[in-house]
């Protein structure tokens, strides 16, 4: 494809995640956004102000059908994800998909192939990799030496519309799968390790899901380097405020942590999609001591005061998708990579229901 080509783009689900990259697709020279897919097009009075003329449709396959789009942007809830980019890709589009690729290992997997078998990009929304604090952050994680202890959380106290669409998502799928597959991904790409083994626990801290489903769980992961891996998550208006940002390795050599924005106010703000992503300072600390057994080095804080915000990440995800389609980039890995953190995460969840430890 010419690299001089406009890209005509659909987006498909319109909460955050949908309108942060429509408006991305609306700056990027390269993208024409033509159109909007959601439930209830025609009541959402916010979509008619910010994007006003553009085409909105209730029906994904109407949308296909009278727009023929180059790219579709799925953002919608992970049950329908596969099945989308699969109509996608037979309807001659690339795919942007928000993470997790799908709500089973076996439909992510369908879904890859499809995207190679027609020849198209498949990026997937996993937003840290484009961050340039938690690129850093991995690359100062593999000079610790091994084995690596890796100790990451995000608990977020939700309310009101926050905690509406995160009961929404527990319809399908637990947050330790939405959520885990970034940090398990951060994991993966530390140690370049093999994960061998998965053990997981939740709890069900509401009457407002489903009996079968969990609001907060935690996973451990074992590497075969002995690597070791921790990552907590919890969703609701129960959740404490308190170190609910946790972000470190540790090795022999030392450790690197994420040092979290801090908030004055007594407001939650471990729901706000910035406070996700926003690193303020990489604190680094040497573990090397002198002749007399003290550190040789003082800690190093690093500071990130100047990274992107959340739609600036949005539109580095989104210029990396137009570099994919133009075919300047190959993605073979970034699918390798994804299926294998959906593949840990799946094991959590499996590893909650059973209460046994699953072998990868």
């Amino acid at each position: 494809m010419s690299p001089q080509r406009t890209i005509r783009v659909l987006v498909v689900g319109l909460g955050t995640m949908g309108i942060s990259h429509a408006r991305a697709y609306r700056s990027i020279e390269g993208f024409e956004l033509v159109g909007l897919c959601t439930s209830r097009a025609a009541d959402r009075d916010d979509l008619e102000a910010e994007f006003p003329a553009l085409p909105r449709f209730e029906s994904y396959d109407e949308a296909l059908t009278r727009l023929r789009p180059d790219a579709v942007s799925i953002c919608t809830y992970t049950e329908h994800h596969a099945a989308m980019a699969l109509q996608a890709f037979a309807a001659g589009a690339h795919v942007f998909c928000e993470k997790p690729l799908a709500d089973t290992l076996d439909a992510a997997r369908q879904v890859v192939s499809a995207a190679r078998a027609a020849g198209k990009a498949l990026l997937i929304g996993y937003i840290l990799r484009v961050h340039p604090a938690w690129s850093r952050f991995v690359e100062i994680g593999r000079t610790l030496g091994k084995p690596l202890v890796m100790r990451m959380n995000l608990n977020q106290q939700s309310a009101g519309s926050f905690w509406e669409v995160h009961k929404r998502l527990m319809r399908s799928t637990s947050p330790i799968v939405d959520c885990g597959v970034h940090y398990v991904d951060i994991m993966c790409q530390v140690t370049r390790a093999r994960p061998v083994a998965v053990h997981a626990l939740g709890a069900r801290l509401t009457g407002e899901i489903a009996p079968s489903m969990y609001n907060y769980g935690h996973l451990h992961i074992t590497f075969d380097d002995g690597s070791v891996g921790w990552y907590e998550v919890g969703w609701g208006p129960m959740m404490s405020e308190t170190a609910h940002f946790v972000k470190d390795m540790i090795g022999p050599n030392g450790s690197v942590s994420i040092v979290a924005k801090e908030t004055s106010d007594a407001g939650a703000r471990s729901a706000d999609h910035d406070t996700h992503t926003r690193t303020n300072a990489l604190r680094i600390h040497h573990a090397a001591r002198d002749s007399e057994g003290r550190f040789a080095k003082p800690d190093e804080l690093v500071s990130t005061a100047d990274e992107p915000g959340h739609q600036e990440l949005c539109e580095r995800e989104q210029r990396m998708f137009l570099r994919a389609i133009r075919g300047e980039i190959d993605l073979s890995e970034h699918h390798e990579d994804a299926i294998n953190s959906l593949r840990i995460v799946f094991a959590a969840d499996e590893s909650v229901r059973t209460g046994e430890v699953v072998r990868l």
